[in-house]
C-alpha cells in the first residue's frame, strides 16, 4: 500500500480533535510552563533579603542603633522584633519566625567609647544554610563601617560572634533530607491514591461499589485509610534511612514527629481522592497530581529559601501542605521544637484535612449524580 497524503491527513485531524475532547491535558500542555516560567522567574530568589531579626538589647544607647542601622542597610537583615527579650527571641528562632538573633551586652555603648572590643552575638538559624549563607557574608562589612560617625579618632570595631543554631557546620543534608520526607510523601501518596481511584472507575468496578449499601463518608474512608497504612510504612522507612545512612539528628519527640507526619499523609491521600473525583483517566489523575506536585516542591522552603519569595509567592506556600510539614518536621528534629512550638503547623494541617475532606465528599456526592 502506497503512502497516501489523504490518509494521513484524515489520521491528524482525528488526533487535533481528540486532544481538543481531552481538556485537562491541553491546558496542562499550556499552563504548566507558564506556571514553570512565572515560579522560576518571579518567584525564586536563592539570596534571601530582609530577613526576619530579632534584637535583644537590654540597654540601647546610640552604638547600638548605629549598628542596627548597618545591618539594616545591607538589605540582608529585617528587624521585625526590635526590642525582644530573650526568651521571646528563643521561642522566635525555634519557630522559625526570626531567622536570626542579634544581642547586644548591656555595657556595649560603655565599652565602644572606652576604645574595647565589645561582642556582639549573632545567633543564626543553621536549619537552612543556604537561606542565611548571604546575610552571614554581610556581617562583617557591618561591624567595619557602622560606627564611623560615632566615635573618634579611630572608632573601634566589635568582635562579631557567630553562632549557627541547630546545624554548626552547615550541613546540607541536615536541612535536605528531613525535607524529603514531605516531598517523597506528596509525590507518591497523591499520585497512588488518585491513580488507583480512578482506576477503578475505569474498569468499572466503582460501580459495584456504589451499587451497595455504604455511604460516600464510609466508601471515602475505606478507600483512603489503606493508602494511609501504606503512607505510614513510607514514614517509617525515610525516617530510618535519614537516621542510619546520613546521620541527621533526631532532638525532639518521635511521638509528636509521628503525629504531624501522619496528620499530613491524611491530608494527601484526600487530596489524591479529590483528584480522582475530577479526573476521569489514570492519565488526566497523574497529570493533576503532577501540577499540584511542582509548587509544592518550588515553594514550600524545600529547594529554595521560602523568606527569600516575594508575598504571592509566600501565600501560595502557606496553602500547601508540605510547606507546613517541613516546618514542623525540621523544627522537631533539628531544633527539639515542643507542642507549642509546632501548634501552627498542627492547626494548619488539621484545616487542610477537614478543607479536602468536604471537598472530596461533595464532589463524589455529585459524581453520583
Amino acid at each position: 500500500m502506497s503512502f497516501s497524503l489523504v490518509r494521513l491527513g484524515a489520521i491528524l485531524r482525528k488526533e487535533f480533535i481528540q486532544m481538543r475532547r481531552d481538556r485537562v491535558t491541553f491546558a496542562m500542555m499550556l499552563v504548566v510552563p507558564i506556571m514553570q516560567l512565572l515560579l522560576f522567574g518571579y518567584a525564586i530568589d536563592s539570596d534571601p533579603r530582609d530577613m526576619p531579626t530579632a534584637l535583644v538589647a537590654p540597654a540601647p544607647d546610640r552604638f547600638t542603633r548605629s549598628f542596627t542601622v548597618g545591618l539594616e542597610n545591607t538589605g540582608y537583615f529585617r528587624l521585625t522584633h526590635p526590642v525582644a527579650s530573650a526568651t521571646e527571641a528563643e521561642r522566635m528562632i525555634t519557630r522559625g519566625e526570626a531567622a536570626f538573633v542579634v544581642t547586644v551586652p548591656s555595657d556595649f555603648g560603655q565599652r565602644m567609647q572606652t576604645g574595647d572590643r565589645p561582642q556582639i552575638l549573632v545567633e543564626a538559624d543553621g536549619t537552612d544554610p543556604v537561606a542565611t549563607g548571604g546575610a552571614i557574608a554581610a556581617l562583617n562589612g557591618v561591624a567595619a563601617t557602622a560606627f564611623r560617625r560615632d566615635a573618634a579618632p579611630t572608632p573601634a570595631s566589635p568582635e562579631i560572634v557567630l553562632h549557627r543554631r541547630y546545624n554548626p557546620e552547615g550541613i546540607t543534608q541536615y536541612n535536605i533530607v528531613p525535607g524529603l520526607l514531605g516531598v517523597i510523601l506528596q509525590m507518591t501518596m497523591v499520585m497512588m491514591t488518585s491513580m488507583a481511584l480512578t482506576r477503578e472507575i475505569e474498569r468499572g468496578t466503582m460501580e459495584n461499589l456504589l451499587a451497595m449499601p455504604a455511604t460516600p463518608p464510609e466508601i471515602m474512608l475505606g478507600k483512603v485509610l489503606p493508602f494511609l497504612a501504606v503512607g505510614g510504612v513510607q514514614v517509617f522507612v525515610i525516617l530510618g534511612a535519614a537516621w542510619a545512612i546520613f546521620d541527621v539528628p533526631f532532638v525532639g519527640s518521635l511521638g509528636l514527629l509521628l503525629a504531624g507526619v501522619m496528620l499530613f499523609v491524611l491530608a494527601l491521600v484526600l487530596l489524591g481522592y479529590l483528584i480522582s473525583t475530577v479526573a476521569r483517566t489514570q492519565m488526566q489523575a497523574m497529570q493533576i497530581a503532577i501540577f499540584v506536585f511542582l509548587p509544592s516542591i518550588l515553594l514550600s522552603g524545600f529547594m529554595f529559601p521560602f523568606l527569600g519569595m516575594p508575598a504571592w509567592a509566600r501565600a501560595i506556600g502557606e496553602a500547601l501542605p508540605v510547606t507546613h510539614l517541613l516546618r514542623l518536621v525540621r523544627g522537631i528534629m533539628l531544633k527539639g521544637a515542643g507542642p507549642a512550638d509546632v501548634a501552627p503547623q498542627f492547626v494548619a494541617l488539621a484545616l487542610m484535612v477537614a478543607a479536602l475532606g468536604l471537598l472530596a465528599l461533595l464532589r463524589f456526592r455529585q459524581t453520583l449524580d
